[in-house]
């Protein structure tokens, strides 16, 4: 029986659990890359990180022959942008931070002296006229320290540039789902570590150099991927990330596609996504009868497969997504037999691409 087939194990959880609870903002992912690189290193020959804190396990470094399998580590947050003459915090932005969840949620400022609790302030729902009601927007959207001037929180270390974000915490919802902030796309680097593992313990002799690569800085721009598919220039990069669960009220099937949590992973149609490379992967979710979805990205898939495939002259790039729901909320939710079944799929995926194997179209 394929280990994966059976509860996830106490350990893995753990690393997990750890991995999830550490803050990886993007620009300051090195403590959570930090916790990866020291799960994976007893299942990897080598461990290199570039200048920016993209992570890359390498097993089998000298051959000639490359392969990715690549995540993002970095989560949304929150920059302090303007600080009042009162003590009031306003905010900017890092990476794609939702304004309608904020109002009434606690928050960490994190400074050189370590975390300053604070909330996202609201007016009550009291002193509000229905006639002038407004959204949440960056505009008002503004944190309380419960300082009374800017001298007062200058004082606790904050400052034009602290980064913020929320404290909320991972756990298990039903004994179905794992429910946390940041498994966009933090479950992406446990589930590429689980495939080192796997490798490793079933003695998994690959034919070429394997790069498992948890970049950074994806949630502005792939720009963690870019940089490093420079430096490995590799042969081919199986990329996997979140993608929405439809399902849930309020989205369009019809312009989103239709992806359910719990119906397996999603193998993403897109010019990006090299055919041939993708049909290997389906041919295998065939052959082993896990269940998957289909969903199409026009233009482009707004993941690192992006960065990987218009990379060093074009990379056989393909991208096999986790359905997840409430992305860029801090109760982002995964099922548990989506993530086993990612992580078997990328493992029984490697086994059968062969050296100098040929993607060409023509």
């Amino acid at each position: 029986m394929n280990q994966l087939k059976k509860p996830f194990r106490k350990e893995s959880l753990k690393f997990l659990e750890t991995y999830l609870n550490n803050v990886s903002p993007t620009g300051y992912e090195s403590k959570g890359q930090r916790i990866w690189k020291e799960y994976i290193r007893p299942y990897v020959d080598k461990i290199q990180i570039d200048t920016y804190g993209t992570a890359v396990g390498v097993i089998n470094p000298e051959a000639r022959y490359k392969v990715v399998i690549e995540a993002h580590a970095d989560e949304i947050s929150w920059y302090v942008n303007y600080i009042t003459d009162d003590g009031l915090i306003y905010v900017v932005r890092n990476g794609g931070s939702d304004h309608q969840i904020a109002p009434s949620k606690r928050v960490q400022i994190h400074t050189d002296n370590g975390p300053v609790e604070g909330v996202f302030g609201w007016p009550a729902i009291h002193t509000r006229k229905s006639s002038e009601e407004k959204s949440p927007a960056i505009e008002n959207l503004f944190i309380d320290i419960g300082a009374t001037s800017k001298k007062e929180v200058e004082e606790t270390g904050v400052h034009v540039g602290c980064i913020i974000t929320y404290p909320e915490n991972f756990f298990e919802l039903n004994d179905r789902y794992f429910v946390c902030r940041a498994l966009d796309n933090r479950m992406g680097g446990f589930m590429i570590a689980e495939v080192a593992r796997m490798l490793k313990e079933e003695k998994v002799e690959l034919p070429f150099g394997l790069y498992i690569v948890n970049a950074v800085q994806e949630e502005v721009g792939l720009r963690g991927a870019e940089m490093i598919t420079q430096s490995i220039r590799p042969n081919v990069a199986i990329v996997t990330d979140v993608t929405h669960d439809t399902s849930t009220p309020m989205i369009d099937k019809k312009t989103q596609g239709d992806i359910k949590c719990g119906l397996g992973p999603v193998i993403t149609y897109a010019p990006a996504v090299q055919n041939k490379l993708r049909e290997l992967i389906i041919k295998v979710v065939q052959t082993h009868k896990y269940p998957f979805q289909r969903l199409a990205s026009s233009r482009f898939t707004g993941t690192d497969t992006d960065a990987f495939a218009y990379s060093n002259g074009g990379v056989a790039s393909a991208l096999i997504s986790l359905p997840l729901r409430y992305m860029h909320t801090t109760v982002e939710m995964v099922h548990k037999e989506d993530v086993k079944n990612v992580i078997e799929l990328i493992f029984e995926s490697l086994k059968v691409i062969h050296p100098g194997q040929d993607f060409k179209y023509v």
